[in-house]
């Protein structure tokens, strides 16, 4: 059985279970490199591995952040401030009536994912696909409004989800403690 680190990742905080690719018992606190289904992210260890868990894995810690990893954290999140400022700008200029709460540069540096709030029409998509160009890279839509309100996917915080609900989402879900805590509450 593989002893997990937990690790906090992403924009909105997720926090999984990722075991050390080289064993290495990382304590709370330290920063990280941690490749999820979603692609190379910087994690910070909330803490250190205790005991077996039979859990699976939401990922695996790739290695401690680097100088050179530092470096690229600094240039990925000047080019995420740019393509906010960008996206907000497009927006203003169509007259869409969206919220942008947020965007996230992977550190696989390929990756934006962009969180609006709300209805999302379809011109959403040609903005999207302009910034893409402009910092080519893929980039990811998240409804954020939608994934609180209908979960991201069949039974999205229940236990009867497979393997315990938002915790297994693939697409790693941004949302999972409020899923959880809103299929408890309702």
């Amino acid at each position: 059985m593989a002893r997990f680190h937990l690790v906090r990742v992403g924009a909105f905080s997720q926090v999984g279970r990722f075991a050390a690719v080289d064993s290495t018992r990382y304590p709370r606190d330290a920063r990280v490199i941690v490749r999820t289904a979603r692609g190379l992210e910087v994690g910070e260890v909330l803490a250190a591995p205790s005991g077996e868990s039979p859990a699976e894995a939401d990922g695996a810690i790739v290695r401690g952040m680097t100088i050179e990893d530092q470096l690229l954290e600094v240039r990925l999140r000047k080019n995420r401030e740019a393509a906010y400022a960008a996206c907000a700008g497009r927006l203003r200029e169509l007259r869409l009536e969206v919220a942008l709460v947020d965007v996230e540069h992977l550190f696989d540096g390929r990756t934006l994912v962009f969180y609006f709030l709300g209805r999302q029409p379809p011109e959403l998509e040609t903005v999207t696909s302009e910034l893409a160009a402009i910092y080519d890279t893929q980039v990811q839509f998240q409804a954020f409004a939608g994934a609180l309100t209908e979960g991201c996917g069949p039974g999205c915080g229940t236990d009867e989800a497979s393997g315990g609900g938002c915790q297994s989402c693939a697409t790693g879900c941004a949302v999972s403690a409020a899923c959880g805590t809103r299929k408890q509450a309702s």
